[in-house]
């Protein structure tokens, strides 16, 4: 039953993750002819997509015992470290497939707006143009996840750390805000 609630939860994260992103895209893609606003917007969603694949890839990988002995220590970050690794296989799915997915997703339809706007105004047949986007599109993402795979392989623990790091702060923040001083 677990299991099956996971799924439930991946769906609806998918859903509002998707929604969100889209509708950002959406609104600067309808707000904008500027190509290179366009390119820009691309790019960010293909990086955010490798940032988070890199991220999936080096929670798989990441060694419990060093934020363990970092617990014990009392560094700021290393619970945090323990629970992503701990979870490690949640962590990158919602990484990789969820965020990594939505981006390649909303990438290629930033890119397929791209290739419309350049068909029109060059006046270029929008099979090519389209077919020229989406290789460069699939390139940049491909070869982008392959060398962060890479990366987050030999740099795992360092990586997690990081984002341990940032969830502490943000774990702070929240605290923060709702106590009553």
């Amino acid at each position: 039953m677990k299991k099956d609630n996971w799924i439930i939860k991946a769906f609806l994260m998918t859903f509002f993750i998707a929604l969100i992103f889209s509708a950002i895209s959406n609104v600067i893609v309808n707000g904008c002819n500027n190509f290179v606003i366009l390119i820009i917007l691309c790019l960010v969603f293909i990086l955010i997509g490798i940032f988070f694949d890199i991220i999936g890839t080096a929670v798989l990988t990441a060694n419990e015992a060093s934020f363990h002995a970092k617990s014990s220590k009392k560094i700021k970050g290393s619970k945090e470290g323990v629970y992503l690794v701990k979870n490690s296989s949640t962590i990158s799915s919602i990484c990789n497939d969820v965020i990594g997915d939505i981006c390649g997703i909303v990438s290629g339809s930033v890119g397929a707006m791209l290739a419309i706007n350049i068909s029109i105004k060059f006046n270029i047949s929008t099979i090519l143009i389209t077919l020229f986007t989406s290789s460069i599109i699939s390139s940049l993402t491909v070869g982008g996840k392959a060398i962060g795979k890479k990366y987050a392989i030999k740099n795992s623990d360092s990586i997690i750390f990081i984002v341990a790091k940032i969830l502490n702060k943000f774990k702070k923040i929240e605290k923060n805000k709702f106590s009553i001083h």
